[in-house]
């Protein structure tokens, strides 16, 4: 299973930009990876373990801008095409090991 967080943060003052760096420096301790600037993934083995992750990144919202979580099972996320520029780059697996 996956999840994906898009986030659209205001950046217009100094504290507003701390809080968004924040936002992300905690996604990432909680195992997220950057996939574009305001959107990250990270992969969760069970339906348990994607639940434990969406309850900490809610506690992680900032109480402004927009921010959506997005589930989805690994074979939805199969029939991903990735391009970097023209050329395409097959799915890579995840190297993750959780441990119950």
């Amino acid at each position: 299973m996956w999840l994906f967080v898009f986030f659209d943060l205001p950046t217009e003052t100094k504290k507003e930009r701390k809080v968004y760096a924040r936002f992300r420096t905690d996604l990432r301790k909680d195992g997220f990876t950057m996939i574009q600037f305001s959107v990250y993934s990270r992969h969760c083995a069970s339906l348990e373990s994607a639940t434990s992750h969406i309850k900490r990144v809610e506690k992680l919202i900032p109480l402004k801008g927009h921010v959506s979580i997005l589930k989805i099972t690994d074979k939805q996320y199969g029939e991903i095409i990735n391009y970097w520029g023209k050329k395409e780059h097959p799915l890579e697996s995840p190297n993750q090991l959780e441990l119950f």
